[in-house]
C-alpha cells in the first residue's frame, strides 16, 4: 500500500455501525416516547416479512482484557447471573407489551462481556423463557460469543439444543508477549478444543476474531497467528484493527503506552500481510474487517447482496428492527436509535419500575435516512448510487467534492451517479464513508472521539 496514502488518510474516524454515529445523536430532542413510536412503526412494517433481531448484552467477565472497549463488569461472583437474567426477561416483556403482537425472531445474538461467564443452566433458562413468548422467523440464526478458556461442551451442547448454530471465539493473537500486554492469556490448545467441540456437536459456522495493531504485536506475530488459524480453518473470521480509545471512560485500555503500539505503517502492513495469507488459504474478504470461506452464509450473503450491517456487526440477512436488551445495549428501529443506561444498578432500578431503560437516542430525519443508506451500501457492497430520487443528495455538494478527491487518488470510480470502491480503496472504506458523513463535516469534534482509520 502506498505510504503517502496511509499518512494522508490515517485520521480518527467512525466504524459506521450506525449513521448518525453515537456522538452525533440529537439527544436533546430525543424522548423515550419517540423511540417507542419509531419501534412500533418499524415492527408493523417488518415483523411479518422479516422478523426482528434481538441482541442480549451479557456484561460480566471474570478478568479484564486491556484491549477491550466494551461495557463490562469484572467479577468472579456468579450469583450475579440470575438477577441479571430476570431483568433481561422483564425488559423483553416490556417490549412485547409495547409491540402488542408476538415478535418473530430472525436473529438472536449473545454478546458481552463474556456470555460463557453464565452457566449452561442459566443460559438455557434465559433462552427458553425468551422463546416462550416469541416465535422464530423462517431461516432464523442464533449465535453467541464464547471465550475459549471457559466455554465448555455443556455450553455448546445446551445452546445447540436451543437452536444456536453459529459461535465465534475471541482469539486476538497467539504471541504470549501480546497476550500478557492485553491480559488475555489463551493457549492455542484451548481454541483448538472449543473449535473441534463445536464442529463435533454440529455448529454450521465457527468463527474466530483476530486483531492487528495490538501492543508489541509484529508482522511475524500476525503471520504465526494466521498459520495456527489455518490449521483450524474457521468458517469465518473477523480480522480487524485494534481501536485505541483510552480516553473513553470505563474501558480497560491501560497497562501499556502509546509507543508500545505499532506505527500506522506497521499496522497497515500487518493487515496487508494477513489479508494475503487468508486469501491464499481460501478466505474471501467480506465488507470491512471480515473474511469467510465460500461455504459460509456470510460469503453467500455478499454474493446475493443481502449482506447487512448494524450494531451486531455484519449479518447474513437484513432486519429493519433490532432490539438490544441489557445494560448499555443499543436498539435500532431503522427510524431511530436508543441506548440503555450503562450502569447495571440503574438498569435494575428502571426495570423494577416497569420502564424501558433507555437513556439516550436519536430519531432520524430525511437527510439522516438518505445518508444512512449510502453508508450502508458502501460498508456492505463497496458501491452506492443516487440514480433514484430516494437516494439523491444533489443538495449536498460537499459530499461530491470529497468523493472527487478519492477518485483522484484511485480509491473509487464514478459512473454516472454511482460510486464503486476500487480494490485499492477498500482498506480506506471508513474514510470514504466519512465523505458522506455531513454531520461530521459540519461539526468537527474538538477532542478525539474515534479510533484511527488505519
Amino acid at each position: 500500500m502506498c505510504k503517502s496514502l496511509v499518512n494522508k488518510y490515517n485520521v480518527a474516524g467512525p466504524r459506521y455501525t450506525s449513521y448518525p454515529t453515537v456522538p452525533y445523536w440529537d439527544i436533546n430532542t430525543f424522548s423515550l416516547q419517540q423511540w417507542k413510536h419509531s419501534l412500533q412503526k418499524s415492527f408493523k412494517e417488518s415483523n411479518t416479512s422479516e422478523g426482528l433481531s434481538l441482541y442480549l448484552h451479557l456484561p460480566f467477565c471474570e478478568s479484564l482484557c486491556t484491549f477491550c472497549g466494551c461495557h463490562k463488569r469484572i467479577t468472579k461472583r456468579h450469583e450475579v447471573e440470575l438477577p441479571y437474567i430476570k431483568a433481561l426477561l422483564k425488559e423483553w416483556s416490556l417490549y412485547i407489551a409495547l409491540l402488542e403482537t408476538k415478535p418473530k425472531i430472525k436473529e438472536l445474538h449473545l454478546g458481552g462481556g463474556t456470555p460463557t461467564f453464565f452457566s449452561p443452566e442459566n443460559l438455557k433458562f434465559l433462552i427458553s423463557e425468551l422463546l416462550k413468548v416469541s416465535d422464530c422467523a423462517a431461516n432464523y440464526e442464533f449465535s453467541f460469543e464464547g471465550h475459549p478458556n471457559n466455554t465448555t461442551e455443556a455450553h455448546l451442547q445446551t445452546l445447540f439444543d436451543l437452536g444456536f448454530r453459529r459461535v465465534s471465539f475471541g482469539v486476538q493473537d497467539y504471541n504470549i508477549k501480546v497476550q500478557n500486554a492485553i491480559n488475555r492469556i489463551q493457549p492455542f490448545e484451548n481454541v483448538k478444543r472449543v473449535t473441534h467441540l463445536a464442529r463435533k456437536i454440529g455448529y454450521t459456522s465457527v468463527g474466530h476474531d483476530i486483531i492487528f495493531g495490538l501492543p508489541f504485536q509484529t508482522e511475524s506475530d500476525v503471520v504465526e497467528t494466521i498459520k495456527k488459524t489455518e490449521a483450524l480453518l474457521p468458517d469465518r473470521l473477523a480480522f480487524y484493527s485494534y481501536a485505541h480509545v483510552p480516553w473513553i471512560k470505563g474501558n480497560g485500555q491501560r497497562g501499556y503506552r502509546d509507543e508500545d503500539l505499532p506505527s500506522a505503517a506497521s499496522k497497515r502492513l500487518q493487515y496487508e500481510t494477513g489479508k494475503a495469507l487468508l486469501e491464499k488459504v481460501g478466505y474471501i474478504e467480506i465488507g470491512m474487517d471480515h473474511f469467510a470461506l465460500q461455504t459460509d452464509a456470510l460469503y453467500k450473503a455478499m454474493q446475493n447482496e443481502t449482506l447487512h450491517r448494524n450494531f451486531m456487526g455484519y449479518t447474513a440477512s437484513k432486519t429493519q428492527a433490532m432490539i438490544g436488551l441489557g445494560a448499555s445495549s443499543i436498539s435500532d428501529s431503522w427510524y431511530g436509535f436508543a441506548q440503555n443506561v450503562k450502569s447495571i444498578e440503574a438498569y435494575y432500578h428502571l426495570i423494577e419500575q416497569n420502564i424501558i431503560p433507555v437513556y439516550r437516542g436519536h430519531i432520524l430525519n430525511t437527510e439522516d435516512l438518505t445518508i444512512r443508506k449510502h453508508i450502508l451500501n458502501l460498508m456492505c457492497h463497496f458501491k452506492t448510487s443516487w440514480l433514484t430520487t430516494e437516494l439523491t443528495f444533489s443538495e449536498l455538494p460537499e459530499v461530491l467534492i470529497k468523493l472527487k478527491e478519492f477518485e483522484t487518488d484511485g480509491l473509487l470510480e464514478f459512473q454516472r451517479k454511482q460510486v464503486t470502491v476500487t480494490e485499492k480503496g477498500k482498506p480506506f472504506i471508513r474514510n470514504i464513508c466519512m465523505a458522506f458523513d455531513v454531520l461530521l463535516q459540519r461539526k468537527r469534534p474538538e477532542t478525539q472521539l474515534f479510533s484511527m482509520t488505519i
